[in-house]
């Protein structure tokens, strides 16, 4: 009977296989001791814990962006301060940049212009009122009934007054802005001739007897 002949197997094969044995173990105990390691917080996950200078760049920036978040509410109130002065400053000059929503746009300057240039019984209210109570008070027959007399004249006037200024008004806003939103403008001027001339805001930018 014939036997299969018995080949040699070559020493550097035995050599490598015996090599690459070692290594896997040694492999595979890194690859755990790597895995045990602590991972620093701030480091992103998948990624190698970051060096020393790193971290500190890394607090410095948190701590530099809370200092921010106080410096910008900080900057909000210095902000809303001065856009409070500018406002205060545009009611007393005029400047439509900074003037209050209900008081901006060219319509109702052209209201505000409008009552500011003519006189109107209204804004004279507060002093006839004073003059009439003083009377009222006043324990004699006849000032008393001129006081009540006055009274009515006032009220009479004022609403006449009132009526002509809206007629004047309406008509004056549909020649110069035909088309244009107009609500609240007849209204907003209505409230702006019960106030004494020196004390509207805004101030007022037209001479009496100035057409606007």
């Amino acid at each position: 009977m014939g036997s299969n002949p018995v080949h040699p197997v070559p020493l550097g094969f035995v050599f490598r296989s015996r090599a690459k044995e070692e290594k896997a173990p040694t492999a595979v105990k890194a690859s755990l001791t790597d895995s045990k390691q602590p991972r620093d917080p701030q480091a992103p996950k998948g990624r190698p814990t970051p060096k020393r200078s790193e971290a500190q760049t890394q607090r410095r920036s948190v701590a530099n962006t809370t200092m921010t978040r106080k410096d910008a509410s900080k900057r909000q109130r210095d902000e809303r301060r001065a856009q409070m002065e500018r406002q205060r400053q545009a009611l007393a000059g005029g400047d439509e940049r900074y003037l209050p929503a209900r008081d901006k746009g060219p319509v109702r300057k052209f209201a505000r212009d409008f009552i500011d240039s003519r006189f109107n019984v209204a804004e004279f209210f507060l002093p006839l009122a004073v003059v009439i109570l003083v009377l009222s008070v006043v324990r004699v027959a006849a000032l008393q009934n001129i006081a009540l007399l006055l009274w009515l004249v006032v009220i009479v006037l004022i609403l006449l007054d009132s009526v002509l200024s809206v007629f004047r008004l309406r008509k004056r806003l549909a020649e110069r802005f035909p088309g244009q939103n107009q609500k609240g403008a007849v209204v907003y001027a209505l409230m702006r001739s019960l106030q004494m001339r020196r004390l509207r805001l805004p101030k007022p930018q037209v001479k009496r007897g100035e057409r606007p």
